[in-house]
């Protein structure tokens, strides 16, 4: 089978910084090629060149055999080079045919003897006509007339697959594809690429997680830290320990090993009763919500994002005024308390945001381990930092949670994201706080300091501590929780042990599909 695609000797430079290393690579045609790496590894600027989005610094992109320059997407796909991304572009407005159709409209005809004369005006009858045969060609059951704000997750990015497929690419990049899709969304959404392939299409899938590739890609590419390390077959000597080593670079303790230590059922520590919340423009966006969290427990959140556990972390964490209810830690009263408050009442957090709530991008490391805490008197007396002890509580931290830095206390700005994730955990761990709150603890962290994260995600639970973890991925939910409880539309729809509730049953409750507020 021939190459479809090849780039040789491809690299990108930001100033003295290297992103892509002298890459080849080249992908078949008809062929599912899974792109993996760690946060930062350099797959999206590889795409992002392909698609015409960044100019390389050197080096050369083939298609179909011919040497091609993409100045633009719109260059990448008169080449035939479709891309999708993680957060779709589509108008929540207008319909599914209009979408498909957005900067290529068809405009009505009318004769003029023997001349066909373009008007401006929209032929919406014939656009909807082609999209619909488009659908029916490729079975992705949708409705042309259905607006996208009334489509799932899922059907919305079948849209943005059709918006490629109708402008006739031959091959289509999918960056992170299931980072937001429920458990039965994934499953359509592989049953889709193989089916692209099926009808000849070529399919380059960016993404982290090792289970769903394992399950479409016929090969693999691996990347670390800006070079093609190495491609090989999806074949039962590619287990996800191989290829996750091959991603950090040393052997990766993927599974989660639980210790078995029981919840404490007779102590609740954290309690959230009737609490509401409404948003700027005043919609209630956390509806009547009430949980408990005991000692010894993790209390997992899940759903899919935008369903209201940003706003339930921020009426938490104080960063938003509540329209009603309570919150108590240790029988203690504090809804309505600032960060700083909440921290001197035995609370921890770690934020969805690591840069825009969590860290101070501008000081240096040593700062930020003590930020929320620096009043504490082991680092203040009578209102002099003590830079002594500030030094020594860094190099403790650094060592204990394997921060790795460049240079001596750098700035922040200067860390990987993971390395920035660790400085919080870090933080607020060593605060020994006796409720966390933690939202998207591993986003954009490396399958390594995942792992670590985890460790001490479980080593904090079985320290007497009750955990509020949210993620949006639902199977560091499962393997991280005691108890799960579903979100969708600012309420609880659902409330589940995690070890005896599959991810299909999960799926329908984030959905929406199922709910435990429904007449029995």
């Amino acid at each position: 089978m021939s190459a479809i695609m090849r780039v040789e000797k491809l690299t990108k430079k930001f100033g003295d910084f290297t992103a892509n290393d002298s890459i080849d690579f080249e992908v078949k045609k008809g062929e599912i090629r899974a792109i993996i790496g760690e946060n930062g590894a350099g797959k999206t600027t590889l795409m992002n060149m392909l698609y015409g989005l960044l100019q390389p610094t050197s080096g050369q992109i083939y298609f179909d055999e011919k040497p091609v320059k993409m100045h633009s997407p719109a260059d990448a796909i008169a080449n035939g080079i479709g891309m999708v991304h993680q957060h779709f572009k589509l108008s929540p407005s207008l319909t599914v045919y209009e979408n498909i159709l957005l900067g290529i409209e068809i405009k009505k005809e009318i004769k003029l003897g023997k001349k066909a004369v373009k008007l401006p005006i929209i032929d919406n009858s014939t656009e909807r006509k082609k999209v619909d045969e488009l659908i029916k060609k490729y079975n992705f059951n949708l409705d042309p007339d259905t607006k996208i704000r009334d489509l799932s997750v899922g059907a919305r990015q079948r849209v943005e697959i059709l918006k490629m497929l109708y402008r006739d690419v031959k091959m289509l990049i999918l960056d992170e594809p299931t980072a937001v899709l429920i458990p039965q969304e994934i499953d359509e959404l592989i049953e889709t690429i193989h089916g692209l392939k099926r009808m000849g299409q070529t399919v380059i899938i960016i993404t982290h997680k090792l289970e769903e590739v394992k399950r479409c890609a016929d090969t693999i590419s691996v990347m670390r830290r800006g070079r093609m390390i190495g491609t090989v077959q999806n074949d039962d000597e590619a287990t996800s320990e191989k290829l996750a080593e091959m991603m950090v670079g040393r052997p990766v303790l993927l599974s989660v090993i639980k210790s078995g230590k029981p919840v404490n059922s007779e102590k609740v520590l954290y309690e959230v009763s009737h609490l509401s919340g409404k948003n700027s423009e005043g919609r209630m966006v956390v509806n009547d919500v009430s949980f408990k969290i005991h000692e010894n427990e993790i209390l997992g959140v899940a759903g899919i994002e935008g369903n209201g556990q940003t706003e339930l972390m921020y009426l938490l964490t104080g960063l938003m005024k509540p329209a009603g209810g309570s919150v108590k830690i240790n029988g203690q009263e504090v809804l309505q308390m600032y960060p700083d408050q909440l921290r001197k009442n035995g609370l921890g957090i770690v934020p969805e945001d690591r840069y825009l709530q969590g860290l101070c991008l501008s000081m240096p490391v040593s700062s930020n381990l003590i930020a929320g805490y620096h009043g504490q008197e082991k680092f203040c007396h009578h209102g002099i930092m003590d830079k002594k002890s500030i030094r020594k509580n860094m190099d403790k931290l650094v060592d204990e949670y394997d921060i790795r830095l460049s240079k001596d206390d750098p700035e922040v700005s200067q860390l990987s994201g993971g390395n920035g994730q660790k400085v919080i955990i870090a933080r607020e761990f060593s605060s020994d706080p006796s409720v966390l709150l933690m939202s998207q603890p591993t986003r954009g962290v490396d399958v390594g300091a995942t792992a670590f994260i985890y460790k001490n995600i479980l080593r904090m639970r079985d320290e007497n501590k009750a955990i509020l973890l949210i993620s949006s991925e639902l199977s560091e939910v499962k393997s991280l929780a005691d108890r799960i409880i579903v979100f969708h539309n600012g309420e609880i729809v659902g409330e589940f042990i995690a070890d005896e509730v599959s991810f299909y049953e999960l799926g329908l409750y984030m959905s929406g599909a199922k709910s435990m507020r429904d007449p029995a």
